[in-house]
């Protein structure tokens, strides 16, 4: 593979240490040398494709050999595992099946463990909530936005009555602590929080334990740095950058210095489940979801975790912001609430917000049922300012 081939030293890497030292891996590498530029090894040795959707441009192509997937399987069973999960659980996939990494990793893993899989992939949302019942799923694997949809669909079917939910595991796509409570209320399992990309072959490369203290990175299968998101200057431990991974043991697509422009902080503490591996905490925000309002760098995740306080918010939102011609830039939330008094609420999100970020914002309450629910990753900005340019 040239692309790489011209880019490491003569005679290769001594220690890790020296990783740092190599160029980054970008998307837009990825989609510069489209479809198998980036391959490692000849066509006829890979036997899967997954990809991105490419709502951007064109998608990201991530290949697989044989001894690719078994290492996938090896790290989703690590997911499973670090979630209880066991051969007398039912898992309901709801991930996406197809293109889309995460059916088919969380599928992988479940197998592998021995557990009984129910492929439902997403949507369909009554059907989804009648196999839950009738056949006694105990594990359901989605998107944590669609959780709340088919938590939702339970309230208004007998609630919780014959179903058994006793874990679930939610990734792809930023959600806060506020989400996760709400999920295990409505739900009434543990929420278990996962991490992947499809430029480093789905979901497995990091996962949450039972404590619940940041996700585990499976080092022997990747290479964890944090950097300064405006430099690419690697950060020591514990201060708070953009995450980058180096694939140790991929065969058809290798991949060194991926920036993932999710925003964390790394750490080597041991923690309490006695995992060797090193842990980052919960992803505050990608990079580039980060929102500039008047001068003021703020995240989506941020809102959450300040709207998820109030009593009656059903964790249903979008963020609209919008720019007048020769204007300054406005920030409205809109919410849905069970409230009888949505001014007094509307009043106190406006006041939370300002103290807490300080930013002076509108807020609209919505009643239940008025925002368009998500079957995967979850749309929370409307950002209309580029409509008419942004600076």
């Amino acid at each position: 593979m040239s692309f790489y081939r011209e880019r490491l030293p003569e005679g290769g890497l001594r220690s890790l240490d020296e990783v740092g030292s190599l160029p980054f891996t970008t998307k837009e590498d990825f989609r510069a040398n489209y479809p198998f530029g980036l391959f490692a090894v000849p066509r006829e040795e890979v036997v899967r494709l997954h990809m991105s959707s490419g709502t951007t441009g064109r998608p990201v192509v991530t290949g697989y050999t044989r001894h690719d997937l078994e290492l996938w399987a090896e790290c989703m069973v690590r997911v499973m595992e670090y979630a209880g999960v066991t051969s007398r659980d039912v898992v309901q996939n709801a991930y996406g099946y197809g293109l889309f990494t995460g059916g088919m990793g969380l599928h992988l893993g479940a197998e592998a463990v021995g557990a009984t899989v129910v492929p439902t992939s997403s949507g369909v949302t009554q059907r989804q909530v009648m196999l839950m019942r009738d056949l006694g799923t105990t594990v359901l694997c989605c998107t944590p936005s669609y959780a709340l949809v088919l938590a939702e669909a339970l309230r208004g079917l007998e609630g919780r009555e014959g179903v058994r939910l006793r874990v679930g595991i939610f990734g792809a796509e930023p959600w806060s602590d506020g989400l996760r409570g709400q999920i295990q209320t409505h739900l009434g399992l543990e929420a278990f929080d996962i991490y992947g990309l499809t430029e480093l072959g789905g979901p497995g490369v990091a996962a949450e334990c039972s404590r619940h203290e940041g996700l585990h990175i499976f080092e022997d299968h990747f290479y964890a740095e944090v950097v300064d998101p405006d430099t690419g200057t690697p950060l020591q431990e514990g201060r708070p950058g953009e995450l980058v991974l180096t694939s140790l043991r991929r065969e058809a697509s290798p991949v060194l210095r991926y920036r993932t422009r999710d925003r964390t902080v790394l750490t080597s503490e041991p923690c309490a489940c006695g995992s060797p591996y090193r842990r980052f905490l919960r992803v505050q925000g990608r990079t580039d979801d980060m929102l500039v309002v008047r001068g003021e760098n703020v995240f989506p995740s941020q809102f959450e975790e300040l709207l998820a306080g109030f009593a009656g918010f059903n964790g249903q939102y979008i963020l609209v912001v919008d720019r007048q011609a020769h204007s300054l830039d406005t920030l409205e939330v809109r919410l849905e609430a069970d409230t009888a008094d949505e001014q007094r609420l509307e009043q106190e999100i406006r006041d939370r917000i300002r103290d807490s970020i300080g930013l002076t914002v509108t807020a609209k309450v919505l009643r239940p049922g008025v925002l368009p629910r998500s079957e995967g990753k979850a749309k929370r900005v409307v950002d209309h300012r580029e409509a008419v340019g942004t600076p």
